[in-house]
């Protein structure tokens, strides 16, 4: 990518004012053709991108070179050497630097005019204020979990009157995602169209080990390898370092420790190969999937800041496997959505003097609707709040893991009992109604 001077730049102006000063067959009904469309988006429009890896960096260049000057970029990541072939933004000088550093660096240096600001934290270390500011949230994210996170957040930043949407504080969120030859793109208005907990079906599932089992009761190799991650590491902090799944060293480390706790609960199949592949949980990447959706992504965050033209409606699925494939439909919103719907969320509970709390717990982890991380789950009695189950903080682990083994009868809850669940899915608490289908007590032999 060679450096675009002030002169390239406004070359590139004259183009994009052939679609912002004139009308077209294919404009937005609303959209007025004005030179100060232009001037918005050069100086006014603020867009946030969340990810500066293959997609990131993509999108990155391409908001650039459209004329958006004011650009911010969050990743909580270093830059490692397998990056190279594909996050172009980077060299091999900048192995161990920020990636949002880096790519901010890169893009002011070549873009005149332009100044990305980098944020080399996590999505979840900002709050709503933060997020206010941004006209449009655009993410090229390989984590289900953050992308989420942040259709939470916006979600939680609506303002109803009278039950009905202020419209001016929806923020827009353009979401594009790549896996090998195949990507996908979704338009999100919060509140509006189909958010991404409506349509979480769509994602490929995800391997997902409950805290509370790999902590206490472990069946799988893969349940061992994340206990030694997840907990062993940080507690002994071997190497003085965060886990590098690039490091020999810390490959080794892990294995032996899985291995020994493999054979403290009899099981078998671990490998150093497994570890490798727990451990770095790579998603195959290709340049070419990146630069497509990015593209796509791109050309519909313009739509939308200066309604040139009617957005993607809302969702596009891209593989090139074999040729070239594109489909873009409605996805539908639904109305007993976890995040964006105002319906209490029922929770059906087959036997609830069957299921115990660590069963309940495994189906908010593994069940397509719910797909939580590592959910702590609070109620409450005659008005005070109780704590069923939290991992995280020792002194309340320790104190609720006895709960896990008991039936939810045998906690008190009764039918129609409200749970509030916490998880890094979302940054907001989720209440939900246990509705038990089956209340008889079993008969006594």
């Amino acid at each position: 990518m060679g450096e675009i001077t002030t002169e390239q730049n406004q070359r590139h102006c004259g183009h994009l004012r052939k679609v912002l000063e004139r009308p077209g067959p294919f404009c937005h009904p609303d959209f007025e053709p004005s030179p100060d469309i232009l001037d918005f988006i050069s100086n006014n429009c603020k867009i946030i991108v969340i990810g500066a890896g293959g997609l990131g960096c993509e999108l990155l260049k391409d908001l650039a070179l459209m004329g958006f000057k004011h650009i911010h970029v969050i990743d909580m990541d270093t830059i490692e050497l397998s990056n190279l072939n594909r996050q172009f933004l980077f060299r091999t000088k900048d192995i161990g630097k920020s990636k949002a550093e880096v790519a901010a660096k890169f893009i002011n240096t070549r873009v005149a005019g332009c100044q990305v600001v980098p944020h080399f934290c996590k999505i979840q270390d900002y709050d709503e204020t933060f997020y206010k500011q941004f006209h449009i949230v655009v993410c090229g994210l390989d984590s289900i979990v953050a992308r989420r996170w942040m259709n939470g957040m916006l979600i939680s930043m609506l303002n109803y009157e009278d039950g009905v949407l202020d419209q001016s504080s929806v923020i827009p969120m353009v979401d594009g995602g790549t896996e090998g030859f195949k990507g996908n793109l979704k338009v999100v208005l919060p509140g509006m169209s189909a958010c991404i907990e409506c349509t979480l079906d769509l994602y490929p599932p995800q391997v997902n080990y409950p805290l509370c089992t790999i902590a206490n009761t472990p069946r799988l190799p893969e349940h061992c390898i994340e206990y030694v991650k997840v907990i062993q590491w940080p507690k002994e902090n071997p190497f003085n370092a965060s886990i590098d799944g690039d490091d020999p060293q810390h490959i080794t480390w892990i294995y032996e420790k899985s291995t020994e706790r493999a054979n403290q609960f009899n099981i078998t199949g671990l490998t150093y190969r497994l570890v490798q592949g727990v451990v770095k949980n790579i998603i195959p990447a290709v340049a070419s999937t990146n630069a497509v959706i990015a593209a796509v992504c791109t050309t519909e965050v313009f739509k939308i800041a200066t309604s040139c033209c009617v957005p993607m409606n809302n969702y596009m699925v891209f593989n090139d496997v074999d040729g070239i494939y594109t489909y873009t439909y409605e996805a539908e919103k639904k109305d007993n959505c976890l995040a964006c719907s105002n319906i209490p969320q029922q929770l059906e509970i087959p036997d609830p003097y069957k299921m115990k709390l660590k069963d309940l717990i495994q189906v908010l982890c593994e069940s397509a609707s719910y797909q939580m991380k590592n959910p702590a789950l609070t109620t409450s009695v005659n008005g005070k709040n109780r704590t069923l189950y939290m991992s995280g903080i020792k002194s309340i682990e320790e104190h609720t893991k006895e709960n896990l083994n008991k039936s939810l009868v045998d906690l008190g809850l009764e039918d129609g009992a409200e749970i509030m669940v916490a998880d890094v899915t979302s940054p907001n608490t989720v209440a939900l109604i246990l509705k038990y289908l089956n209340k008889d007590a079993p008969m006594d032999n």
